[in-house]
């Protein structure tokens, strides 16, 4: 992973970003609209689950697609930062309805690779990316309406991880939290500590004034519910982070933090459906749809 950025940032362009909190996973999902256009993108969109009963429900994903139609918006991208281990994505529903592309970081075909062997999936299940339309590379340029954007890889909690920066707002997934939050964890099959320290590192050399958009927030210490920060503020407040904190000092924090931390409470159903751009396992010859749990694994 290069430490330059490959591309340089236009500070001058500022979308429309609007954000749709889904409080049972505590992740942000995100419309974000060209200024000088009807065009428009959706980050990390969220379809509900009740786990236990086995039922899913989409009507976040129905929120912003009331949003796109009342404005009468044209949806050109929907972006998966990763493959979320906390939330089953609604990119397959919102794209039936209102087009667009879905696109991840070219790095899918190892999560693929990886957690396809660990649910034991056949051969019918394709690791090459292909269920996405597009995948991106570190330092890909693409377009939202007359919006300039580019993908940042940015690994280290998951393989595939890719920051997504369009004018002056970046969406950094589960890199960072919120200062206050510090960083997501490394300790889930492709993660490594020092890689997502190096990510971050990387992040934190872009302009101070770029707006960085968070995930997930889950309000630390009592505190209301926020989502949008700054390079500026993460490098001088980032409580895991900050300027002085060493990569060595960095991944012993993180590793010992992360020995404690149980599994994800969604990460199995997550993982099977969103390794498939959001789509569920083909139905067995009952017509059913099943999930798969494999024990004593993760």
């Amino acid at each position: 992973m290069p430490n330059s950025i490959p591309f340089s940032t236009d500070l001058s362009q500022a979308p429309l970003v609007t954000p749709f909190f889904d409080e049972p996973t505590n992740t942000f999902s995100y419309l974000v609209q060209d200024p000088t256009s009807k065009a428009c993108a959706v980050i990390d969109s969220v379809m509900e689950i009740d786990y236990a009963g086995g039922r899913l429900s989409l009507e976040g994903a129905d929120k912003i697609i009331h949003a796109i139609r009342e404005q009468k918006l044209e949806l050109q991208w929907i972006i998966e930062t990763h493959v979320h281990a906390d939330h089953l994505s609604a990119a397959p529903y919102i794209q039936e309805k209102l087009g667009g592309k879905i696109g991840i970081g070219e790095h899918i075909i190892t999560v693929q690779e990886t957690f396809g062997k660990i649910f034991n999936e056949g051969s019918e299940f394709q690791r090459n990316g292909t269920q996405f339309n597009r995948l991106f590379k570190d330092g890909d340029a693409y377009t939202v309406g007359n919006l300039t954007c580019h993908a940042l890889h940015t690994p280290g909690h998951t393989p595939a991880c890719m920051t997504h920066v369009m004018g002056d707002a970046a969406f950094v997934g589960d890199t960072l939290f919120m200062p206050d939050g510090g960083s997501a964890r490394a300790d889930f099959p492709g993660g490594d500590a020092r890689v997502l320290y190096q990510s971050i590192q990387r992040l934190l050399s872009l302009p101070d004034e770029l707006r960085l958009f968070m995930c997930h927030d889950y309000m630390p210490n009592g505190r209301d519910v926020e989502y949008e920060t700054t390079v500026k503020q993460q490098r001088e407040h980032n409580i895991h982070v900050h300027s002085g904190i060493s990569e060595d000092e960095f991944v012993v924090m993180r590793e010992t933090r992360d020995a404690t931390l149980g599994m994800p409470r969604l990460i199995i159903p997550s993982l099977q459906i969103n390794m498939r751009a959001g789509h569920l396992p083909k139905p067995d010859t009952n017509g059913t749809v099943y999930l798969k749990v494999p024990l004593d694994t993760l």
